[in-house]
This record gives structure tokens, C-alpha cells and sequence, in this order.
């Protein structure tokens, strides 16, 4: 899959710019930010990203949250989630099986292998 662009949905500013970083220069995609599930529901309905990186620990709406409210949408439905979880979470692994998402990173990621690890996820998924 060739790179295209990618929204970030997490809450922490350091964590968007590392992630934003990461994307643009190994990655070569083209990256929007938002800092709330309810800005990236807007962002992506407007935009539709050819995929989404989605935190699952977030103030307001939570991730999960976030991802129903993207599937339920007919604009977002088709969009590839690929969320980022906290490592250390395996009780709520089994949240993620039931979910149709394309792939689940682990933070703290190796920035280094991040944009490999969202192409690959998003390889697998297609």
C-alpha cells in the first residue's frame, strides 16, 4: 500500500508529534492530528484519511468510543483503525478481538519501526 494520509487521534501532544514525525519522514504519509475523539470524528468524516491511528486512553470519549462512533458513520465506515494501546493492557486485549480493526501498536512504540508497523498492519488488513 502506498502511503497516503493517516489521522492521529491522541491526546497527548508529545505523543501527536512523535507520531506525526515518525509517519511523514519514514513513512512518507501525510498526517493530520486531532486532539480528541470527537475532533478526529470531524476530521475524518471531512477528510477521510486513508487511515487512522487511534489512541485508546483519551479524556472525554475514550478510543473504543471513538472507533463505534467511526464505524457507525457511512462516511467513516471504511476507513482502516489501527489502534494505540497502552503495553501492560493484555485484560483488555479481548476487547480489541470483537472489533474489526486493521491492527493494535503498543506504547511505548519504537518510533524507529512505526511506520513500518502501521504499513504492515495495514497491509494485512486489506
Amino acid at each position: 500500500m502506498k502511503a497516503g494520509s493517516i489521522l492521529v487521534i491522541d491526546d497527548e501532544n508529545d505523543i501527536r508529534k512523535l507520531i506525526q514525525t515518525c509517519l511523514e519522514i519514514m513513512g512518507g504519509w501525510q498526517v493530520l492530528t486531532a486532539s480528541s475523539g470527537s475532533e478526529g470524528l470531524i476530521l475524518a468524516q471531512t477528510n477521510q484519511p486513508d487511515a487512522i491511528l487511534l489512541d485508546i486512553m483519551m479524556p472525554d470519549m475514550d478510543g473504543i468510543t471513538t472507533f463505534q462512533k467511526l464505524r457507525a458513520n457511512p462516511t467513516t465506515k471504511h476507513i482502516p483503525v489501527i489502534l494505540l494501546t497502552a503495553r501492560g493492557r493484555v485484560s483488555e486485549r479481548h476487547l480489541f478481538a470483537g472489533l474489526d480493526v486493521a491492527g493494535v501498536i503498543g506504547k511505548p512504540f519504537n518510533p524507529q519501526k512505526l511506520a513500518n508497523q502501521v504499513a504492515a498492519a495495514l497491509s494485512s488488513s486489506a
